[in-house]
């Protein structure tokens, strides 16, 4: 007899236990069960032991004998299934009468099938075969669920620390002459929009926004990896003040080929503090917003190019735009994520309806995200949430 060590193991053979008073029994079933390959037979002859007999055993099936002296059949059944150990182990119920109200009895206890002993030995190994068999594929895929429950866990936490690692890389607020502020949120746990901005020099400050397509750890890789070749000037023979170059650039280097059929929009913008000129390009991105002074009224300039994201073909130019930047003026940066949004009546928000909530900007730029998730009707997203905001005082 191989032993099972845990109540939760998934035993890899036929286990019946018989419960019954009269040691004749007990011998009769073992001789049918005798010589069957796989099945192993453990029989108890004392009612107040038959439970921890059949915690001890863990059988994949009971052969339990309905009138027995002490602890009758019926009161057992009932204890079986009480038992979290036991209270799905297929229970036949023995009886050595033919009785319809008896039948019901034991099924409404839990009984699984209901025999008058002692029946045809095929019938009964037939009998033991299936319900044991019915019990296995139970135990199996009660182990694959805490199996892949175990696994969604550990997945889920390492999801959640590289969220944590993709969320540190992103820049800190600034506060000073040019000012910036941002409002980022992953409608997954990890998700495939990225931004950064920083001084090149004493006179230009880059900023950019990209937003890879998809979701997931492979579009978060790809969005830190690009993050990462801005913030630390890895792209070589390229003027970072230059966004023509800086595109052409990543097209080259990022192609779809070479990063798993993955491509992504980027906006990239440097600013000339002296001449207080910005120069920028984009890749499929949605146009960043430039409101000016005092002009909460008026319609932004919108900031942006059509052209083809980076990757999708090579060798492709990427036109500057160049644009005078007044004092007091505001520039948001943002990801498709933030407006295309659908509505309770079914329609989409457009880039139209949504320049309206940045025309006055609210004290929490946080603000933002919580009314278009009150007109979307929702607090989830989904797509990444990421809004930048420059203010040039």
């Amino acid at each position: 007899m191989q032993p099972v060590t845990t109540a939760n193991a998934v035993p890899d053979q036929i286990r019946v236990l018989l419960v019954d008073d009269q040691r004749m029994v007990g011998e009769a079933v073992r001789r049918m069960v005798a010589n069957e390959p796989n099945l192993v037979f453990e029989f108890c002859q004392k009612s107040e032991d038959a439970q921890a007999a059949a915690e001890r055993f863990n059988p994949t099936i009971i052969l339990q004998d309905l009138v027995m002296p002490d602890i009758d059949g019926l009161t057992l059944v009932a204890r079986y299934r009480a038992h979290p150990q036991t209270k799905d182990v297929p229970i036949i119920v023995l009886s050595s009468q033919e009785d319809a109200t008896v039948k019901a009895d034991a099924f409404a206890q839990g009984a699984n099938d209901y025999l008058v002993k002692l029946p045809d030995r095929i019938e009964v190994l037939a009998r033991l075969r299936h319900q044991s068999q019915g019990y296995i594929h139970l135990l199996q895929r009660n182990a694959a669920f805490e199996a892949l429950a175990a696994s969604q866990q550990r997945l889920a936490g390492e999801l959640a620390e590289a969220a944590d690692y993709v969320r540190s890389q992103l820049p800190a607020p600034l506060h000073g002459p040019l000012s910036v502020r941002w409002d980022f949120e992953s409608c997954s746990s990890v998700g495939g929009d990225a931004f950064g901005y920083h001084w090149l020099d004493d006179e230009h400050f880059a900023a950019y926004l990209l937003d890879v397509c998809g979701h997931g750890v492979g579009a978060a890789l790809l969005s830190v990896s690009v993050m990462n070749t801005l913030s630390h000037n890895t792209l070589q023979d390229v003027d970072l003040r230059a966004p023509e170059q800086v595109l052409a650039r990543l097209n080259a280097v990022f192609t779809m080929a070479r990063h798993n059929d993955m491509y992504f929009t980027i906006w990239y913008g440097v600013y000339h503090a002296p001449t207080r000129r910005l120069r920028y390009a984009t890749a499929a991105h949605p146009p960043a917003l430039l409101f000016a002074p005092g002009g909460e009224s008026n319609a932004p300039t919108q900031l942006g190019f059509p052209a083809l994201p980076i990757g999708a073909m090579e060798g492709i130019d990427y036109p500057v735009g160049d644009v005078l930047v007044a004092p007091g003026s505001r520039l948001y940066v943002y990801s498709d994520g933030v407006y295309e949004v659908q509505m309770p009546d079914g329609r989409e928000m457009a880039l139209e309806d949504f320049i309206p909530l940045l025309a006055a900007p609210p004290s929490d730029i946080g603000g933002v995200r919580a009314t278009v998730a009150q007109l979307q009707g929702r607090a989830r997203f989904d797509d990444d949430f990421s809004l930048v905001e420059f203010v040039f005082t």
